[in-house]
């Protein structure tokens, strides 16, 4: 008999909790092999292709495309160990040798005799090693199926073949019936050989916060929910949804997430609606005690639906720490003009030094990392991080340089590790690496983690200046707006120059404003003389 192995959404690291599937890689009755991506989630870090750490067929899926599951919850399950040809659509002759190995398939040993009914099942293979963060194939324990009280009769008593958590038979593995519904617990085995009494099949349902997938839970024992999702059935309690009067439109009238999201919406036009009528009324019974024929039509008039977006995934990643630092850090800011012009001269230089084939041009950012590098270098005070519990100031040793970068999928930043032992050139192909990383989506957690200081050019967005939240757990963040021609005192004469304003947020608690303001000037004096930034290497 083939032994049911369920997979649960690993740990990806980073402390994250949660995950949002995006795509389904495989499909129920997919033959998968070992370390195989089986799903594509979302998390609030990055995209993520999760491999499966079994090998063989894949029996059930748990969660909808868009569903977010927590980090433990089963992903889906996978049937181990079953040899070609170990299941047939009818059943095997008396005595008849199996056609793997002995007590892999149901059938009888070698020798003629039947394998017991309560012995073990196979043990996984040893998979292959550490595939992501946090989550390991090497060595895995051995796992058995819990057996439910009462389970199921004895597959020949209802169908040939297998039945899926909501009952719902299908034929045999040769027959003319479908495998496992998507969303289904388990898959039964086929029936023993004829001369051995077939036990009832096990059956095996996943627990998630305390419900058993396949049960009704105290909301709805009144009659059978064709619902698998326990996030699906908290939705509905969550808005007083009666599953029971939801047709589903999943498989054989399985209730998804989507429906039940259609009801609520159904449920809250019926409130507006009732609440507007209530307002038309109220209104009119004004309108004729004052005898006033202008207020009779003003219930008339009705708002539209404010729409609600859910905070997850990357946004709601962004909100918490956004939030995170708003509360937990008293932060400052300081700001100042600088003349650019000087900098955007050698930036012209070096590109042409380099010449068309040389690779990828030194960008403005590239020049002003590199110069936050040397000034962090001054002031280590702004490279560092707040330990609240020991109630210390932790001095980090090397500058990992984040900078903010805008995609699709929202704001992220990539971390330059190591900037501080990097050139200017070293800094800004890495910053294309990365920014194109970033807007494929495929950035890795470690990539958007451990920064110490952040660069964020919000010119690009073509606005002058800014008051940056901090990037927490970090100390300080440098902004910078746009640069453009203004009226400018040079050498005592007024002239036209290339400006740019830039400004500093910095936790209050790791320095003072004389630190801040020093580490400030000497970024805006090596914009306005490159020459200053050669003198301090």
């Amino acid at each position: 008999m083939a032994q049911v192995l369920e997979f649960k959404l690993p740990d990806l690291g980073e402390g994250l909790t949660e995950a949002e599937i995006v795509r389904w890689l495989v499909e129920v009755g997919d033959v998968v092999v070992i370390d195989q991506p089986v799903v594509e989630v979302e998390t609030a870090k990055a995209m993520v292709e999760v491999p499966c750490p079994y090998g063989g067929v894949v029996t059930a899926r748990f969660g909808e495309e868009g569903t977010e599951l927590p980090v433990g919850a089963p992903l889906l399950t996978v049937a181990v160990g079953a040899p070609e040809g170990s299941e047939t659509s009818g059943p095997a002759s008396p005595g008849a040798a199996s056609s793997g190995p002995a007590g892999a398939g149901g059938g009888a040993a070698a020798d003629g005799s039947s394998p017991s009914s309560g012995s073990a099942a196979p043990e996984p293979s040893d998979g292959s090693g550490n595939v992501l963060v946090g989550y390991g194939t090497g060595a895995p324990a051995a796992r058995r199926r819990r057996i439910r009280p009462g389970g199921l009769t004895s597959a020949r008593g209802s169908a040939a073949g297998g039945m899926s958590a909501h009952g719902s038979a299908h034929g045999s593995a040769h027959g003319s019936a479908p495998g496992p519904v998507h969303g289904s617990a388990t898959s039964v085995p086929a029936p023993a050989p004829a001369s051995i009494p077939a036990p009832a099949p096990a059956v095996t349902a996943p627990v998630v916060d305390g419900v058993e997938r396949g049960q009704p839970d105290a909301a709805d024992r009144q009659g059978p929910v064709a619902v698998v999702s326990p996030l699906v059935r908290r939705l509905a309690r969550q808005h007083d949804i009666d599953l029971r009067r939801l047709a589903g439109s999943g498989p054989d009238g399985l209730i998804l997430r989507a429906d039940v999201d259609a009801a609520i919406s159904r449920a809250e036009e019926t409130a507006r609606a009732a609440t507007r009528t209530a307002a038309g009324a109220a209104v009119a019974s004004a309108a004729a005690s004052h005898a006033s024929p202008v207020l009779a039509g003003a219930g008339a008039s009705t708002a539209p639906a404010a729409e609600r977006i859910p905070l997850r995934g990357v946004r709601g990643a962004v909100a918490d720490k956004l939030s995170r630092s708003r509360s937990e850090i008293p932060d400052a800011t300081c700001w100042v003009d600088a003349d650019a012009t000087e900098l955007m001269a050698v930036r012209a230089a070096m590109n042409a030094a380099t010449g068309p084939s040389a690779g990828p041009k030194v960008s403005v950012l590239a020049l002003l990392a590199r110069i936050c590098t040397a000034a962090l270098a001054r002031f280590p005070e702004l490279n560092s991080t707040v330990d609240t519990e020991a109630r210390e100031i932790v001095r980090l040793p090397g500058a990992h340089l984040g900078f903010a970068a805008q995609t699709e999928r929202g704001l992220v930043v990539p971390v330059v590790r190591d900037a501080h032992t990097r050139n200017a050139e070293s800094i800004g192909a890495e910053i294309a690496r990365l920014t194109e990383l970033a807007r494929t989506g495929k950035l890795s957690p470690s990539q958007l983690t451990g920064g110490t200081f952040t660069l964020n050019n919000y010119g690009v967005f073509g606005v002058d200046g800014s008051t940056p939240i901090i990037n927490h757990p970090e100390a300080a963040m440098l902004g910078v707006g746009r640069i453009m021609p203004k009226p400018w005192v040079h050498n005592g004469e007024l002239a036209v120059r290339q400006v740019v304003q830039l400004s500093l947020t910095f936790d209050h608690r790791v320095c003072d404003g004389g630190t801040a303001g020093g580490f400030l000037r000497y970024v805006a004096d090596c914009v306005e003389q490159p020459a200053v930034l050669l003198r301090s290497v």
